[in-house]
């Protein structure tokens, strides 16, 4: 048996260059629609194309406020416009509430103490962990319910 080394296309390797933050105020970044990786765009871009699954994210415009929730579907932290009713999540596709601050109230699962979110006003919520639906309203010895505000 003969066995060969492989040639480099290069003579010589190239250099590692370590990764430098951009300068204050020159770039931002969003994360894509597409693959969730982080893209970092020149400021005054509106929308940003990327290098790994082509999808185009658009920028929000400059002084848009964001907020940010877990998908009930997937658990991926999405970011949106603070002030939409809804989000549909890009990578599973489940659209989900989106809800400020004083609509929402948490419970603990009756069943494996998990703490849960929920719309404030709904009569049950089911644990996305053990499936439990714990009742919303049962005496406070069993269930430890607050608002958030």
């Amino acid at each position: 048996m003969r066995f060969t080394m492989p040639v480099p296309l290069a003579p010589y390797p190239t250099p590692h260059v370590p990764f430098t933050p951009p300068a204050t105020g020159s770039e931002s970044q969003l994360v894509c629609s597409g693959c969730r990786n982080l893209l970092l765009y020149p400021i005054g871009a509106t929308s940003v194309c990327c290098a790994v699954c082509n999808s185009v994210t658009a920028v929000p415009l400059p002084g848009t406020e964001m907020a940010q929730l877990v998908c009930g579907g997937c658990h991926t932290l999405l970011m949106y416009i603070r002030g939409a009713a809804s989000v549909q999540c890009s990578c599973c596709h489940t659209i989900n509430l989106a809800l400020e601050g004083n609509q929402v109230a948490h419970v603990n699962c009756g069943n494996c103490k998990m703490l849960l979110m929920y719309p404030y006003g709904a009569r049950s919520v089911k644990c996305a962990v053990c499936q439990f639906i714990t009742s919303i309203g049962a005496s406070t010895s069993t269930v430890d319910q607050k608002l958030v505000t």
